[in-house]
């Protein structure tokens, strides 16, 4: 038996990432809608949304993929490679108080992982410099 709690899947929530950061993750819909009144940054395999709440709560990712990338298999494919991305740069990345929304494209299923990364990056730097 696992030790704590773990959702439908069976899998442990996505609250502490390997890099001692902790990742809330975006599930209420309302919470979609919100950020996707936010800023908006288009990249090649992805679109960033983000939007501000207003505390100084930990940030908060949310990803979704419609159902014109693919088969459900090729969406989630889509979907795991961004959660991935946004684990591995979670010390670099967000701002507390935020609220991120990744829109995955079918670009991301052939994008080497490396480019995906660097339009991560890009995308967080576009998304940070149109604040100030």
């Amino acid at each position: 038996m696992r030790a704590g709690r773990a959702d439908a899947s069976g899998c442990p929530p996505d609250r502490a990432p390997r890099g001692g950061i902790p990742m809330e993750r975006l599930k209420q819909r309302a919470d979609f809608l919100a950020a996707a009144k936010g800023a908006r940054v288009p990249a090649g395999p992805f679109v960033l949304q983000a939007r501000e709440r207003g505390d100084a709560e930990a940030p908060r990712f949310g990803f979704t993929v419609s159902k014109k990338v693919g088969t459900a298999v090729e969406r989630n494919r889509v979907r795991r490679r961004l959660r991935e991305i946004v684990r591995r740069n979670a010390a670099l990345i967000p701002q507390d108080g935020h609220d991120y929304v990744l829109i995955g494209r079918r670009a991301a299923l052939t994008m080497p992982f490396e480019r995906i990364n660097a339009e991560f990056l890009g995308a967080m730097t576009r998304l940070s410099r149109g604040r100030r």
